[in-house]
């Protein structure tokens, strides 16, 4: 392929497209860059594998951490499995591609995203949306793009495109729009409780951006005299469909006319239908046209069958504004909420209903040192706050084996994250490191606002003061022709024979979260803006019967949840404080029972689940890092006698010495003959030399000095 180049710019920020020059065996590559940002994306594109009905579609994002000239850690010193910031990017990429793939088109599909470089101002993740869009086109894969996508931000009162990762943290928006000519097809945002509007501004600003990005790719393949690939679609062999049409269609509107609330009924009753038609086909003659057109695709009944439920159940919603479990288009299911439902060992839980979806979700809080490291491209380091999702089989029914969190548990789980991300207190107020899990018991659609909701009773559950409760709901669209109906929380049918799945959530002040997925190949934002408003409601009624069973934080913690107490001390005390190979600060642990964490900056946390416990922790360090005034008097243990005085520990980890001539008023012939190993003696601070050695004296302190000095050594015992 012939080298080019090409750059379009937003307010001063390029992004550089560079095809021709790498992987050049790939079916399709692009070297996308903004600032030192580069990304590599590729798409390759192979036959289609016998018995596939759906599209085999991949997509793989990258990490290699030379980018931010790193060396990755562990034992093998390479990357390994991806991290999670990883998979989510890779969703990313996938969420808005693959909707505008043909529906027909069944080749395996592998796209790759690989950051070659990353400045730590230019997020790579939009780049490598974008360089999708444009991999494919190369490739020549039927496609109906392109499509591109832009992050926004908001710096003070303006949007800005493809903000840097420190006006992101600054800001109040972090929000993620890829479009096509058709329209948006795909959101994913995070704000601090922004009204809506601002929020609808923002995708309208964005994909005003996005719009430059795709005459841009045009432009790109004209010059390169590439044309976008149009392929026909199989034919299709009828007399099956029309066979079991004939026999479903009745039925199917008859099942659905019931607008049965239970999915498990209304699923039973279309199995029994499709059943039914199944054994009259293998009830035919061998050589009919319909059992060998049968025989030849075993999914063909299935896949009939299910898109006449799907034809049906649209047309339903378009024509009588009703939908199979007989709610109007803008109706919530029934709630219903729990909280404290586990015992008092997990430090908060909750248990959350919407129709069929149920959600328990438990509340752990940790110390500092729980926090999570971060081992990726990312610039934050640590994670104070993890959102975990859990879809075990029997949530639908099912019995399958489990495995570790898919790409859809971590993505659920991030999402809830984003959401109760703005409202959590701050780490000076709260230092605790903060972990929710969210478990599906019960699935039938929006489990990831299911979780959202039930998180936000379990936080408050376990005495976390939350700024504001959360609640969501999952928006869904049905589009026929020029008609298009929003659905307000939509249960499983809905959504995967809907057009759209759009989560909202947020407080009554704002949005804390987006996520539109489409199944279209665009919406207009007029469309986007109806859902969000009408989301709103939504939220607000589920809100509060929310509120209804917890209104606010508890006032005390879980009994078995650690307490903290903060303190600050000089850093350059933090090695005194630690000793020598930790040696002090096992020994403060041991005597306690204490977790002690400290930062850099002199921060200290003490954590036990012994409120008495962490005190004493602190006093012992206040004590060692105290800073020592002369003439100050203090009740201690003599620890260490030699012949010209005697060592006392006056403060935990902290001795000075008594000169042999500071023991008593009369002279002293031998140390011995005043004190003893052990004993307790009253001392003042009479100097600290230039080394910071602190010399002690018995000599001058008045009995009213003396006692205060027992009092305060017995209070901190």
């Amino acid at each position: 392929m012939t080298e080019m180049e090409k750059s379009i710019s937003f307010d001063g920020r390029d992004i550089r497209l560079t095809v021709g020059v790498f992987a050049p065996q790939a079916g399709g590559s692009v070297l996308i860059q903004s600032g030192d940002t580069a990304v590599l994306v590729t798409a390759t594109r192979a036959t289609a594998r016998e018995g596939i009905d759906f599209l085999p579609l991949t997509v793989d994002y990258e990490e290699r951490l030379y980018a931010a000239g790193r060396i990755p850690g562990g034992f093998l010193r390479r990357e390994g499995r991806p991290p999670e910031k990883a998979i989510l990017t890779g969703r990313l990429v996938d969420r808005p591609l693959r909707p505008l793939f043909p529906g027909w088109l069944r080749d395996d599909i592998h796209v790759v995203a690989t950051t070659f470089s990353m400045d730590e101002k230019v997020p790579p993740d939009v780049l490598a949306v974008t360089g999708a869009s444009i991999a494919v086109l190369l490739a020549k894969i039927p496609f109906n793009g392109p499509m591109a996508a832009v992050r926004v931000g908001l710096v003070g009162d303006d949007f800005v495109i493809n903000p840097t990762y420190h006006e992101i943290e600054a800001g109040d928006l972090d929000l993620v729009v890829a479009g096509t000519p058709d329209g948006v097809v795909m959101v994913e945002a995070g704000a601090n409780q922004l009204p809506e509007q601002d929020v609808i501004e923002a995708i309208d600003f964005g994909y005003e951006a996005v719009l430059d990005l795709i005459q841009a790719q045009r432009e790109l393949l004209a010059q390169l005299g590439i044309e976008m690939v149009q392929e026909d679609a199989p034919v299709v062999e009828t007399t099956l469909e029309t066979f079991i049409a004939d026999r479903a269609v009745a039925p199917i509107k008859e099942i659905l006319g019931r607008f049965e609330p239970d999915k498990t009924v209304r699923d039973a009753a279309l199995d029994e239908v499709k059943a039914a038609i199944a054994m009259e086909i293998a009830a035919l003659p061998e050589d009919d046209t319909v059992r060998v057109a049968a025989a030849a695709d075993s999914k063909a009944l299935d896949n009939t069958f299910k898109g006449l439920t799907k034809k049906l159940m649209r047309k339903q919603v378009v024509e009588d504004g009703v939908r199979v479990d007989g709610r109007k288009l803008n109706e919530v299911r029934p709630i219903s909420c729990r909280a404290s439902v586990l015992p008092q060992r997990v430090h908060g839980s909750a248990l959350f209903n919407r129709g069929l979806t149920q959600v328990m979700s438990a509340a752990t809080l940790g110390t500092p040192g729980d926090a999570q490291e971060m081992d990726d491209l990312h610039p934050d380091e640590q994670k104070r706050y993890m959102h975990h999702y859990n879809f075990p089989p029997f949530s639908v029914g099912e019995a399958r084996p489990m495995r570790s969190p898919g790409r859809r548990e971590i993505g659920h789980g991030a999402l809830a994250e984003r959401a109760l991300a703005p409202v959590l207190p701050e780490q000076g107020t709260f230092p605790y490191v903060i972990r929710v899990v969210s478990e599906v018991l019960s699935s039938n659609g929006s489990t990831s606002m299911g979780s959202v909701c039930g998180s936000t009773l379990a936080l408050m559950d376990a005495g976390v003061p939350l700024k504001k409760p959360v609640s969501g709901a999952a928006m869904g669209l049905i589009k026929e022709g020029e008609e298009i109906r929003v659905l307000t929380d939509i249960q499983g049918i809905e959504d995967f024979l809907g057009d759209m799945d759009f989560k909202v959530a947020g407080t009554d002040s704002g949005i804390t979260a987006l996520q539109l997925d489409m199944k279209l190949t665009g919406l207009p934002i007029a469309v986007i803006a109806q859902a969000i408003h009408e989301a709103k409601p939504a939220r607000m009624h589920i809100l509060e019967k929310m509120m209804a069973v917890i209104d606010k934080p508890r006032n005390d913690l879980s009994p078995y949840a650690p307490r903290l107490l903060t303190i600050k001390i000089d850093p350059d005390l933090i090695g005194m404080v630690i000793g020598p190979g930790g040696k002090m600060i096992k020994s403060i642990t041991e005597e306690t029972g204490a977790k002690i964490d400290i930062e850099d900056d002199g921060t200290v946390t003490i954590s036990a689940v012994d409120g008495e416990k962490a005190k004493r922790a602190r006093s012992i360090i206040q004590g060692m890092t105290r800073k020592l005034n002369a003439g100050d008097v203090y009740a201690g243990r003599v620890t260490r006698v030699i012949p010209i005085g005697a060592f006392v520990e006056f403060l935990p980890g902290k001795e000075g010495m008594i000169h042999i001539s500071q023991l008593a008023e009369h002279r002293v012939g031998k140390v011995e003959d005043e004190v003893s190993i052990g004993d307790e003696v009253i001392v003042k601070v009479r100097e600290i030399d230039n080394r910071g050695r602190i010399n002690l004296t018995r000599l001058g302190i008045h009995p009213d000095e003396a006692a205060a000095a027992r009092e305060a050594a017995e209070a901190n015992r």
